[in-house]
């Protein structure tokens, strides 16, 4: 959510081991969001909210392992599996001119080149080269790369973002 302290950048996908690290599957594969953080929240299926300090992180095959201050043992970290991790905007290196944070562009008001409502911006998906935009609204589900020739551009004050879906790039 744009504006927030926090930003969303994965979740715990399972304990890793027998000392209470968790692997953290992050949304964008690349993302060295959990690198050198002190800190993060994790917010659990009930909505609710923690800060923990991290004390340990280090790269796995697709995950980010994580050794959280007060998680001691298998359990610990399996109660906190499925849980949402947030990082601190203020711990992370501001997006450089033209970039974002793939979190702030979920919730943004999706218009065609000609103003129309296309939908919101309901997820990111990294599957591909680029991140694509799941678009969802009246007229269905859109799938549109986050690609400069598919994203004229992006006004996070505004909530607003222009899309040319691929029918109309001929």
């Amino acid at each position: 959510m744009r504006g927030s302290t926090t930003l969303v950048v994965g979740y715990v996908a399972r304990a890793h081991g027998l000392s209470g690290e968790l692997a953290v599957r992050t949304f964008d594969v690349a993302s060295d969001a959990l690198e050198g953080v002190e800190r993060v929240v994790l917010r659990g299926r009930d909505g609710t909210e923690r800060d923990f300090a991290v004390t340990g992180s280090r790269p796995a095959s697709r995950e980010v392992l994580l050794t959280l201050a007060s998680v001691e043992g298998r359990s610990a970290a399996e109660a906190l599996r499925g849980s949402t991790v947030l990082v601190y905007r203020e711990d992370l290196e501001p997006p450089a001119e033209g970039e974002f944070f793939q979190g702030d562009l979920v919730g943004l008001h999706a218009l065609s080149p000609e103003g129309k409502p296309l939908g919101r911006v309901e997820e990111v998906w990294n599957a591909g080269p680029v991140p694509t935009l799941v678009i969802r609204g009246e007229g269905g589900e859109l799938l549109v790369p986050f690609a400069d020739d598919f994203v004229p551009w992006v006004d996070l004050e505004a909530g607003v973002i222009q899309v040319r879906p691929m029918e109309v790039l001929e």
